[in-house]
């Protein structure tokens, strides 16, 4: 569990119902409400639950002067599991077929990168978000990643957890409905979740302590995102050369993912609430046209080179990885085509995020 601290990280704190209640009931209620929350969003298999559902609830516990904030340490640890999520989603077949076809995979990534990129330069130069944090928030994946790149470099971290997290699920319904009603896939029960599987502790104990050691470094040198990206590199080095195997019981990534969520709703505001239902017009042009964007590469993929069509939508759809695997393994696809582009996305995004924004951050100063 989190070490929980008082106080809150707006200098003007919402009032509201839940100020004057003793700080472990409030810290109860927001636990028993991002449970319920979770739980709901779960049934209804939405992408990203776990983190969404803690999150909301933050939200609505802050902008009713809850007053409340997450401690840097448990923040690091949840930073850490991320970058071991990323590094466990690396397989030899997926390394093999981008091998087999970079050339290719490169342009397509490329091409999303920048589109993305040259939509959050103009939703940036028109002012109706922040800084960079239009560039973080357009981003064509690794949501929960942009987030902790965002913060790192300046970007209003709340706002870009709304546009993310508004694209993952529009993304999703999207390729579900493509992948339904235009090519009648059936798309097959969707797995049932085992909270407690059985574990190796010294595996786990190894993967945290690596992971979470990196990130303590990369929090001491202050590399831009360094506390996802070493724990990242890290483990998959060990993983890959056979010194440790991670395996993430849901479990712990619940907890991880439900302490991101806690700091960053409850430095949410009902300023920054507005201000998000003001900029809402332009987030949901942008993520449309991205979708109809990727649906063109999509096209352009099958028109060229004989790719089926929902092989070429969901490989190139952009972002989450997670439910487009879930579409594409119960779909009649090349999985592998569609994992090894997914993730040439997600690992050209983080590699890439941190200097397009500097770019465009220049531009705009210009």
């Amino acid at each position: 569990m989190p070490v929980i601290t008082t106080g809150s990280p707006d200098p003007t704190p919402d009032p509201g119902l839940l100020t004057r209640l003793p700080l472990l009931v409030r810290w109860l209620i927001l636990l028993v409400i991002s449970a319920l929350f979770s739980a709901v969003l779960q049934l209804i298999h939405l992408p990203g639950s776990l983190l969404l559902g803690p999150m909301v609830a933050a939200i609505v516990v802050a902008t009713n002067g809850a007053r409340l904030s997450v401690h840097k340490l448990p923040y690091v640890a949840a930073h850490s599991l991320i970058g071991c999520v990323i590094a466990r989603s690396l397989d030899a077949e997926i390394v093999r077929t981008f091998a087999a076809d970079w050339p290719l995979f490169l342009s397509i990534v490329l091409a999303v990168i920048a589109s993305s990129s040259i939509m959050g330069y103009f939703m940036a130069r028109s002012g109706s978000l922040p800084g960079t944090t239009a560039v973080w928030g357009t981003s064509a994946g690794a949501a929960s990643a942009m987030m902790l790149m965002a913060e790192a470099h300046g970007g209003d971290v709340r706002l870009v957890a709304f546009m993310q997290y508004l694209r993952v699920v529009c993304v999703a319904t999207a390729a579900s409905l493509v992948a339904a009603f235009f090519f009648h896939a059936s798309g097959g029960p969707v797995p049932e979740t085992v909270w407690f599987p059985a574990f190796d502790p010294i595996e786990l104990a190894k993967t945290l302590a690596v992971s979470f050691i990196a990130s303590m470094v990369g929090a001491r040198l202050k590399m831009p995102a360094g506390t996802m990206l070493l724990p990242l590199i890290a483990t998959a080095g060990l993983h890959a050369a056979g010194y440790i195997t991670i395996d993430l019981p849901p479990w712990l990534l619940a907890v991880g993912y439900g302490v991101l969520g806690w700091k960053i709703g409850l430095s949410f505001t009902r300023r920054i609430l507005r201000h998000a239902a003001h900029a809402l017009p332009q987030i949901v042009a942008s993520i449309v046209v991205l979708i109809v964007f990727c649906g063109g590469l999509a096209a352009l993929l099958t028109i060229t080179l004989g790719i089926d069509p929902l092989t070429a939508y969901l490989a190139t759809s952009p972002g989450g990885l997670d439910s487009v695997a879930i579409i594409a393994a119960s779909s009649p696809v090349d999985l592998s085509f569609v994992m090894a582009l997914q993730t040439a996305r997600l690992f050209l995004v983080l590699l890439l995020g941190g200097p397009i924004s500097k770019f465009v951050a220049r531009r705009i100063e210009r």
